[in-house]
């Protein structure tokens, strides 16, 4: 099993397979402004460029030896393919969305003819090729893209949405239904032109903004759609502290679950998913690889893999501010764990 490579190491692990050891890397957000620096790939240049993105993915693992290349950078090539507007951002802070195409009803949705050519799309495409010859079947490739309910909450404005969800059930699951089906379509193009695995962080579907209960009764079934319509494994990334949804998280038809540290327990949250999916997680992205020293860092990773982690990653996207020697050190406590 020690002949294991990244890839096939990392698709085991997904699958809560045994391996030699636990992979590290991020199944979140990646770019930092000193890879940034050193390969000058920098947003949000990067976010256009496949070039620039890829080469700033593949930094990650070619500096900071994390054992997998993720792309792009933020949670809007979707929503801004699909007519929302977009602020590109900085260096150091990520695309956003700015204004909604359907903010008052979803009498006029309407799918983009031609979506996978639209916006930044082709360039994220092209990006996953690049990246899919640069590993050679030997580094995983993972795409990143905005899970259906944050894309619908974008699409509408998540103020409408939230309204629709208690007052307008039938606006609410209609632009949940399209934004699904966007997602699927996009997801499968990812997978065709390189991808491996899919990490779908959907922020808005977190117990701080949507109740445990519409979680289970509405959401679910979305995403349930949305895993069973894409043919590579999945990674669902929820922010906050998931505990209550958990066990709902495991059912969605997602390869791997990715938490945060706000869930304390995480040996808990193994015992609740046992059998069904894996886990990513959960080092503190703000707390410890961005402000903390490696130290700090090495016992985070630590206390995660003693926990049970299946994938030893940051609990949420990696700012931008993180310094690389962080990222190391995460990577260094997994190669220290196993000697």
């Amino acid at each position: 099993m020690s002949d294991l490579n990244m890839k096939e190491r990392f698709l085991k692990a997904l699958k809560g397979e045994e391996v030699d050891k636990v992979p590290v890397l991020s199944v979140t957000q990646t770019a930092i402004v000193e890879l940034m620096d050193k390969t000058g790939a920098a947003w949000p240049a990067a976010h256009s460029d496949a070039k620039l993105m890829a080469e700033l993915a593949y930094a990650s693992y070619e500096v900071c030896g994390l054992e997998g290349v993720r792309a792009p950078y933020c949670l809007t090539v979707l929503a801004q393919a699909m007519g929302c507007e977009v602020n590109m951002g900085t260096k150091n802070r990520q695309p956003s969305v700015t204004a909604h195409p359907y903010p008052d009803s979803v009498a006029n949705l309407k799918m983009p003819e031609n979506l996978l050519a639209q916006g930044r799309i082709p360039a994220v495409l092209e990006a996953m090729k690049i990246l899919k010859e640069k590993a050679d079947g030997k580094i995983p490739v993972i795409a990143g893209m905005e899970g259906p309910i944050t894309l619908a909450s974008d699409l509408c404005g998540v103020k409408r949405f939230m309204k629709w969800s208690i007052k307008d059930k039938a606006s609410y699951n209609t632009i949940m239904n399209f934004a699904t089906d966007a997602c699927i379509a996009y997801a499968n193009a990812l997978a065709d032109a390189g991808a491996d695995v899919i990490s779908v962080p959907d922020p808005v579907c977190s117990p701080d903004l949507m109740a445990p209960d519409a979680f289970k009764a509405d959401l679910k079934p979305m995403l349930k759609k949305f895993a069973a319509g894409v043919k590579v494994p999945m990674i669902l990334h929820i922010c906050g502290d998931v505990t209550a949804i958990i066990p709902d998280m495991a059912d969605c038809g997602f390869a791997s679950i990715s938490i945060e540290e706000k869930v304390k327990d995480m040996a808990g949250a193994k015992a609740k998913v046992a059998g069904k999916v894996s886990i990513c997680g959960n080092v503190s992205s703000p707390f410890v690889l961005l402000s903390g020293t490696p130290e700090k860092v090495t016992e985070a990773a630590t206390t995660a893999l003693k926990a049970g982690v299946d994938i030893l990653a940051p609990g949420c996207g990696i700012a931008p501010d993180t310094p690389v020697a962080n990222l190391k050190a995460m990577v260094a406590a997994r190669d220290a764990y196993y000697k």
